[in-house]
């Protein structure tokens, strides 16, 4: 009983860990018109505040993930939290701007080789069962870090009042303070290893091995890509400033609806989760998810409703996605090359999420779109319901296949081995 308890500890920590990440990536959103106003930032520059954290992941995401399998989970984990509290400080400096982008660019680095070292890690120490659940309460913490940057043009309104540099210098402390709880994740991990499983020893690496997946594994992918390249950009880089020239709200007004989202997924995560971890059907579940996504788009761009609509639409879209997408992959590949196929993923989400912010970003100064021009956001609401259509398509091949497999596949429940 107490070994299962230090798989909890471990969790716990990770979420920590992941919390104040989480609370940086999502700080762009909340400064945004700050940036514009004070610093005279075009919207893509934006844009490329949030594109530029990706662009590393492109090419190092595989290096990233090959890297979790030689050295371990743990260690990677707390080299990747130095590396972004060092980019979130410099994008803290943020003078001159390609300074600032530069720290965008290290913490991005850091992030995605944290965020699937910690997911590896999970999957590690809950190979006996509850890995589902375990992912869904380690997203719902992240999503306090979220909700927390969202909402801090409220409780953090003092900093905000002092311009768009305190509330970054906020974000640069939150995120080192992940590297007190990684390196506690490392000191367990160490002296526990017989509590995980991480498959057989990893061999030498041979670039066929990116090919090697089956092809659910690659539908499961191209919903993770195009689903991040539709989320984030929107959510973390766009959406408090398009309800503030749209709707007609004020800042803090317009960073608490876009907190909703992530306050939804705090609390609808871990039940998904454990649905997936009961039940099964986690290719429906993923279909239903991605379903939500263009309807999202759709309201936002051609309906005048509230805004609680598009949220709970795209909230319930969060809930589920997260919840089973990541235990699924896992159920897909092999252990011992768990880091490498989540290190392929993050690198295609990568360059989604770097293309993606960068496109909206130039559509709206295109079609110069601001509180003048409310209809100029236009292009970008239907560039992203058009990805969520196809990332729709992809979930539902991807359940057609699972179905057809010999015991139903990552549709059938999987019993928990007793720990």
């Amino acid at each position: 009983m107490a070994d299962t308890r230090w798989k909890y500890v471990i969790l716990l920590l990770s979420a920590l860990t992941i919390m104040g990440s989480y609370y940086n990536l999502d700080v762009i959103a909340p400064i945004a018109d700050l940036l514009r106003t004070q610093r005279g930032f075009s919207q893509t520059q934006i844009g490329l505040l949030n594109a530029v954290f990706s662009m590393p992941n492109v090419a190092l995401a595989v290096v990233g993930g090959v890297l979790i399998d030689r050295i371990g989970a743990a260690k990677a984990a707390l080299l990747a939290t130095g590396v972004s509290a060092l980019g979130a400080f410099l994008t803290a400096v943020g003078q001159p701007y390609e300074l600032m982008i530069f720290g965008r660019l290290l913490f991005g680095l850091g992030h995605e080789t944290l965020y699937i070292a910690l997911l590896v890690g999970l999957a590690q120490w809950f190979h006996k069962g509850g890995a589902a659940l375990a992912v869904a309460l380690f997203f719902s913490t992240a999503r306090i870090g979220s909700y927390a940057a969202d909402t801090s043009t409220s409780w953090a309104a003092g900093l905000y009042a002092g311009g768009w540099q305190p509330p970054l210098w906020l974000a640069a402390f939150l995120t080192a303070l992940g590297i007190l709880t990684a390196g506690l994740y490392w000191w367990i991990d160490r002296r526990l290893p017989h509590l995980r499983d991480a498959g057989q020893p990893s061999e030498r690496f041979h670039w066929r091995e990116l090919t090697g997946f089956s092809r659910s594994f690659w539908y499961i992918l191209w919903l993770n890509v195009l689903f991040a390249s539709v989320f984030f950009p929107f959510r973390s880089t766009f959406s408090i400033q398009y309800f503030q020239d749209v709707k007609g709200i004020t800042l803090a007004q317009a960073g608490i609806a876009n907190s909703w989202v992530f306050a939804a997924a705090i609390f609808a995560t871990p039940v998904f989760g454990l649905i997936a971890d009961r039940i099964g059907h986690r290719a429906t579940l993923l279909v239903v998810g991605a379903a939500l996504m263009p309807l999202t788009f759709t309201v936002l761009a051609f309906t005048h409703w509230p805004l609680w609509v598009s949220t709970a639409l795209m909230g319930f879209s969060f809930s589920v996605i997260p919840a089973v997408i990541w235990p699924s992959t896992a159920m897909l590949v092999e252990r011992r090359r768990c880091g490498t196929a989540f290190g392929i993923i993050n690198m295609l989400q990568s360059l989604g999420l770097a293309l993606s912010n960068t496109a909206a970003g130039t559509l709206n100064d295109w079609f110069h779109a601001g509180p003048a021009n409310p209809q100029g956001y236009d292009p970008m609401l239907v560039m992203f319901a058009s990805l969520s259509l196809v990332s729709l398509a992809a979930t539902v091949a991807l359940r057609v296949r699972e179905r057809r497999l010999p015991g139903g596949g990552i549709e059938a429940r999987v019993v928990e081995v007793p720990a």
